[in-house]
Parts: C-alpha cells; sequence; structure tokens
C-alpha cells in the first residue's frame, strides 16, 4: 500500500496552522520547517523539522522524501529555492515565480509589461529620486522597501521629500521604491488557484479593510462592487496566475481608485489572509485549494456558502488584558454561538495578529457587525456595545 503524500510547508506561522488541519481532512500529512518549537504550526503538526528557511542544508534535509514543497511566507532565498529545485525537489510556486512577490519592484516592472494597471512607479537610488519622482506625479508619494514588508511595515507616506529618511534606509542596505499615492475608494483581493496541469479557479472578489496598513476585516463577496467589474478582477488574476507560472495560490491585492479604476497593489503566492473567510464560507478553503494545486490534483468548488461571509482578524490589545483568552472564548460563544473562532497559539502583544473569526448570514451589514464585535472582545475582553459578559445562567445567579 503506497503511503499518502506529504507536503513540506517551509515556514510555520498561522498559514501553515490551518493548511495542516486541511491537510488532516485530505489525510495527507504536513511537514512544517519550523524555526521554534512554539511557532503556531509547529504546536500542532506532527512532523516538525528545525531550521530556517535561509539554511540551505536544513531545507535540503526537510525536503527529502516531500512530494512537494511550498511556503507560508515568501522569505526564502532564490539561492536556496533553485537549489532544490537543481536537486530535483518539486518546488510549488517555483523561483521564478515566486520572485514577483518577493520584490516589488520586479513585480511592478513585470506586470507593466503584461499590461496590468498599476500605480506610477521608480526606483530609488538616491533622495533626489523621490524629489524628482514628486515634482512629476505631485504629493504624497509612497515610499517602499522592495523586499521584505508586510502588514504596513516597509511603507512610508510622504506628505513632503524626507531626504533623512531615504539616506538612512538606503545606508541600512534597505531597496526602495517610490510610487504615486492612490486616492483610494477601498482596497480588494482577488484569490485564485492554478495547479501544475493548468487547472485554475477563483473565489469571489472580497474588499480588505485597512486600518493603519493591517488588514482588520475580509467582507465577501465585495459589498456593492459591479458585477463587471469584479469578473474583470477575477480574469486580470487568474490571468497573471497563468503569465507568471503560479502554482498553487495566488492574491492580488487591488486598489480601486475613487474614479473606479482597480490597480494592482500587491501579489501573494500563498494562503492568504484575504482568503480566511474561504475555511467556513466557501465549498474547498484556500488551504484545501493550496495542497489540491501543489499535488497536481483536481481543484475544489470555490462557490460561497453564504450570501454575506465577514472576517475579522483579532489582533492583540494595546495594553495587557486580565481575563485569560478560554474565558474569553466561553463568553464570546455564550452570546454568538455561531461565530467560527480560529486562534493561532501566539502569544498577545499590540497589533499582532492572533486569530480571527468567521461569520456568515444573509445581510452584510449585520454580519459585519457581529464580527466586529467579536473580534473586539477576543482582543480587549470588552464589548464594544457595552453588552454584559453574563451568560443567561450567570445572570440568573448573579
Amino acid at each position: 500500500m503506497n503511503p499518502l503524500p506529504v507536503v513540506g510547508m517551509v515556514g510555520a506561522g498561522q498559514l501553515a496552522r490551518m493548511t495542516h488541519q486541511a491537510a488532516i481532512a485530505l489525510g495527507q500529512s504536513l511537514r512544517v520547517l519550523a524555526a521554534g518549537s512554539g511557532e503556531p504550526a509547529a504546536q500542532v503538526c506532527a512532523d516538525v523539522r528545525p531550521g530556517a528557511a535561509d539554511d540551505l542544508a536544513a531545507v535540503r534535509a526537510f525536503a527529502a522524501g516531500c512530494a512537494a514543497v511550498t511556503f507560508d511566507h515568501e522569505q526564502v532565498p532564490q539561492e536556496v529555492l533553485r537549489a532544490l529545485v537543481a536537486d530535483g525537489v518539486t518546488v510549488h510556486p517555483g523561483p521564478d515565480a515566486l520572485l514577483f512577490a518577493q520584490d516589488k519592484l520586479v513585480m511592478r516592472r513585470r506586470l507593466s509589461g503584461l499590461g496590468a494597471a498599476v500605480p506610477p512607479f521608480a526606483p530609488v537610488e538616491r533622495a533626489a529620486d523621490v524629489t524628482a519622482f514628486a515634482a512629476e506625479h505631485g504629493l504624497p508619494v509612497v515610499l517602499k522597501a522592495v523586499r521584505g514588508g508586510y502588514d504596513g511595515r516597509g511603507v512610508w507616506m510622504l506628505r513632503e521629500p524626507d531626504d533623512a529618511l531615504v539616506d538612512e534606509l538606503l545606508a541600512a542596505g534597505t531597496p526602495l521604491m517610490v510610487e504615486q499615492a492612490v486616492p483610494l475608494r477601498r482596497e480588494l483581493a482577488a484569490l485564485v488557484a492554478r495547479s501544475p496541469y493548468g487547472q485554475a479557479s477563483a473565489w469571489p472578489v472580497v474588499e480588505t479593510v485597512q486600518e493603519a496598513g493591517q488588514c482588520v476585516q475580509v467582507l465577501a463577496p465585495a459589498p456593492g462592487l459591479d458585477e463587471e467589474v469584479a469578473a474583470g478582477a477575477q480574469r486580470l488574476a487568474l490571468r497573471l496566475a497563468d503569465a507568471l507560472g503560479v502554482t498553487g495560490l495566488l492574491a492580488v491585492e487591488l486598489f480601486e481608485r475613487t474614479d473606479g479604476v482597480l490597480l494592482v497593489n500587491e501579489l501573494a503566492m500563498r494562503p492568504h489572509n484575504s482568503g480566511h473567510w474561504t475555511i467556513e464560507g466557501a465549498r474547498t478553503s484556500q488551504f484545501e485549494q493550496h495542497l489540491r494545486a501543489v499535488l497536481d490534483y483536481p481543484l475544489g468548488a470555490t462557490a460561497p456558502t453564504a450570501a454575506a461571509v465577514v472576517m475579522a482578524n483579532v489582533l492583540g490589545a494595546a495594553a495587557p488584558v486580565a481575563m485569560a483568552m478560554d474565558e474569553r472564548v466561553h463568553h464570546l460563544f455564550a452570546r454568538f454561538p455561531d461565530v467560527k473562532v480560529h486562534l493561532y497559539g501566539k502569544t498577545e502583544r499590540p497589533a499582532r495578529k492572533i486569530g480571527h473569526v468567521t461569520v456568515l448570514g444573509d445581510d452584510m451589514a449585520g454580519v459585519r457587525h457581529r464580527a466586529a464585535l467579536a473580534a473586539h472582545w477576543l482582543s480587549t475582553a470588552e464589548w464594544s456595545d457595552g453588552w454584559s459578559i453574563h451568560t443567561p445562567q450567570e445572570a440568573a445567579r448573579a
């Protein structure tokens, strides 16, 4: 009897943890490369190999015996990826594709060449480059680290040129680019999957609600988005997945300008925060679909399971919370027994993503309100609408 395939995932964060849950249902085994035993996936996976993503010897040992190797983050050096491919390891996505998610400047240039709409941009080699760009395109401008930024990190909104900041970043070895600030209506995301065989699928386009550069909610489907515009965003994401040679998931993060035009902002080639809603909200979750894709299985159906689905991130509170998380979950379930909770096994610290909640229903406004209440409660142990924490049984005893 042949054993079922082992998928190796470089990285052991919450994305690997939720991929592990999907692997269990499929009868597969997920192996994770973890930098430490306390990482979210390392707490729950049986097959954990220690090592860092930039340690070629550790990655090679980890990959031995895997049917496919994939990633829960993009921070894997190209030389490591190419060494695995040279060794005959099946890597999804491959290094040529993953480069476009690792390097924003390479991505912008490639997308422009493909005719995809992106904000005007330019590389920055000296502070004068920012000043010249601003003179041509106007202020404010957005300064970005070409590699490594996420959740608002590595992004600086400049309302005036800031030579000192640019000089400091360049002196520290941070490669930079500058782009035009987009007059935003909102941010959207188109999530698709593509298999090595070439089969592809798409979920509904969603709205991602941002605060301080960090996603706090995902609304599926994006409210009020014209059907033709949504279909166009899906077609764009599918076209990019094919043109870039993506295998596995591709999340295309989009700006919707105030005039309705969509611009590509970022690419991610892995399970993505904008797709967490699919665990309960779609026939096939992004995590199962990613596994299907990297193993070249036929892809699953992506139809939503409800008219309105909202995912809200649970973020660490600004100040320590006295009530234990287990007790917060208890009270949340007493008030909202239908809310689905996903906790990542992380210690709490300000603004850190420690989990998410998902709410399904027929009315987007009502679903969004309950999701916001639930996420805020788990973050702070405070009901933002003043609700008492007592369950009916507790209230009777009080």
